[in-house]
């Protein structure tokens, strides 16, 4: 059999995998390591996986990281996302629907400091579907809303899909940061105007809650926003700046967020244990998940797919929007059976080459495209990681629940693809100026 034949084999032996129930990290390296071996021998099989599982781990660069995720779970355990929503309530819950359009600019803030959807969607999900509950919002927009808003703590910097996919590219984080700054405000603002539409159809949805003076706003406004505003001018200004790397960036908002806790007493030592602890066990998972997509892409380079569909593509007599339509609804099905991180290494040495290279896109464009088509994949059936933490946080919430009232805001996220393919510039401005 051709080496094409045995990496389309290894595919499927891996999605069968998936669908047995075998963890994503594991069902990539093992499937990587038997296409390998089968195409060259055991022992080269053998010595290409200990050496990718040491290099991994032993990364400095991807140490970022690791800063990144102990930054949002410092900002998780000390409240800051308490506090941050708070101060939007203050602002705007007296309007319809203004809990949830409430939800979304904290979800946004906070995830200036925290880099993970899971994190925000649980955060928020905490803070912000009691006080929804109290006000009598409808289950279908109060969980939907903050299932939604989740997408934003990936999207605005840090985010860790925007660092692998650097890695994994050769492109430059900082760019891709400050890339996703405008698309992350364009997809809250689309996210607001759903709210918005849905409520004035409904009143019922999202009845208005009570109004705060401006004294309660400047008091929220000092308690939530201020801090956030200082950590990320810190890590992300220095960064833009030029004053640090990625990796010491995180290392310079972790340390902002724990001195901040620690001088307003918001962080006791039972959270610092509990924030280190959660980092650990996201870092392990996801440093897992690269040694299993960089054994597996090792697998598919000599398989010759990625080479394959590339020529492939290449001579397709098609325009290249047509082109990358196609590859963004492969992304959008995969979405709904993969983690968005596992997707995003899974397939990036695949289409990267294809649309870079033969289409010719920006590829600091595509990374901020493909963090917004794969965190579509967080809040769509079957996967929904986002719905499923949602249905932690209210567990007397059916689960068709959730997911019925999560449409409107996928269909925020097409608009926001729509707008960002057809003026690409909204991704790219920023980026070139620095």
């Amino acid at each position: 059999m051709s080496s094409s034949i045995i990496g389309i084999i290894g595919i499927l032996v891996f999605l069968i995998l998936i669908f047995m129930r075998m963890p994503i990290a594991f069902a990539m390296a093992l499937t990587g390591f038997a296409g390998f071996a089968y195409l060259t021998t055991s022992a080269t099989s053998f010595n290409m996986v200990v050496g990718e599982l040491y290099g991994t781990f032993s990364s400095y660069n991807l140490s970022v990281i690791a800063m990144f995720v102990w930054m949002g779970f410092l900002a998780y355990y000390s409240g800051i996302g308490t506090r941050l929503y708070v101060f939007a309530y203050k602002l705007m819950g007296h309007q319809p629907g203004g809990l949830a359009i409430a939800t979304q600019a904290a979800c946004a803030v906070f995830g200036a400091i925290c880099g993970s959807n899971t994190a925000t969607a649980a955060t928020m999900g905490a803070i912000a579907l009691p006080e929804m509950k109290k006000y009598q919002y409808e289950d279908t927009m109060a969980t939907a809303s903050v299932a939604a808003g989740g997408v934003l703590g990936v999207l605005i910097p840090p985010s860790v899909i925007f660092i692998v996919y650097g890695m994994s590219t050769e492109q430059s984080i900082g760019k891709l940061f400050i890339a996703g700054i405008l698309p992350g405000i364009l997809l809250m603002l689309l996210y607001m105007l759903t709210i918005v539409i849905l409520t004035r159809r409904n009143p019922d949805l999202g009845p208005a809650g009570p109004k705060a003076n401006w004294q309660e706003r400047l008091t929220a406004l000092k308690g939530g926003l201020g801090e956030v505003l200082i950590i990320f001018v810190i890590s992300m200004g220095g960064l833009f700046a030029g004053w640090f790397t990625p990796t010491e960036a995180g290392a310079v908002g972790a340390a902002g967020v724990l001195l901040v806790s620690l001088l307003g007493r918001s962080l006791n030592w039972e959270g610092f244990k509990k924030s280190l602890l959660d980092t650990t066990k996201t870092t392990a998972m996801i440093m897992l998940l690269i040694a299993g997509a960089v054994i597996f892409g090792r697998f598919m380079a000599i398989s010759r797919i990625p080479f394959e569909l590339a020529s492939w593509a290449g001579d397709l007599a098609l325009p290249a929007a047509a082109i990358m339509a196609i590859i963004l609804l492969i992304y959008f099905v995969l979405g709904c059976f993969i983690d968005a991180l596992a997707l995003v290494l899974l397939t990036i040495p695949i289409f990267y080459p294809i649309v870079v290279n033969n289409l010719g896109y920006d590829p600091i464009w595509f990374g901020v495209i493909i963090v917004l088509v794969v965190a579509m994949g967080v809040i769509t059936p079957p996967v929904g990681m986002n719905v499923y933490i949602i249905k932690g946080v209210a567990p007397d919430v059916p689960l068709e629940t959730i997911f019925k009232g999560i449409w409107p805001f996928l269909l925020a996220i097409v608009v926001c693809l729509a707008i960002l393919i057809t003026f690409p510039s909204i991704s790219t401005v920023l980026p070139n100026l620095m």
